[in-house]
């Protein structure tokens, strides 16, 4: 028998930012996301940067991820990443910050690799940030299809 419910774990090297019993889970890996329900199949693999998401009863909620592994199970899921807040953690005027100058960064010519790759990846983290905290700390109702 399928479980009905998953055990969402999310920690970083600092804190505990989650631990709560959801219905559904999307997590960000380097190609895409992916979406784990009760019973998936045992796997464990690399995070991206991206968004969190679950589904916590009628409300989807968000969280950033970024980098490190997730380990799943079919009444569980472990995420151990290097950055992780959720939507209300999210200093926007930081984000903004953070946004306006890794995009000067990148605008200026002549940079080396090494930078523009620091500064492209300065970029994604801030908009990741922002999306997540568009999303409010509010849980959103769920999506119908």
């Amino acid at each position: 028998m399928l479980p009905e419910n998953i055990e969402l774990e999310v920690v970083t090297p600092e804190r505990q930012v989650l631990h709560e019993t959801v219905q559904s889970v999307e997590l960000p890996s380097p190609d895409g996301y992916l979406g784990i329900l009760p019973g998936h199949a045992a796997l464990i693999t690399e995070l991206g940067i991206g968004h969190l998401s679950y589904l916590k009863g009628a409300e989807t909620r968000y969280l950033t991820v970024i980098h490190g592994y997730a380990e799943v199970l079919p009444d569980r899921v472990i995420v151990l990443a290097e950055m992780s807040e959720r939507a209300e953690e999210i200093d926007v005027t930081r984000a903004e910050s953070a946004r306006e100058r890794a995009q000067s960064r990148l605008a200026k010519s002549g940079d080396s690799e090494m930078d523009w790759r620091r500064a492209a990846t300065s970029l994604e983290r801030s908009l990741i940030r922002l999306q997540v905290a568009s999303r409010g700390g509010v849980p959103s109702p769920r999506r119908h299809a």
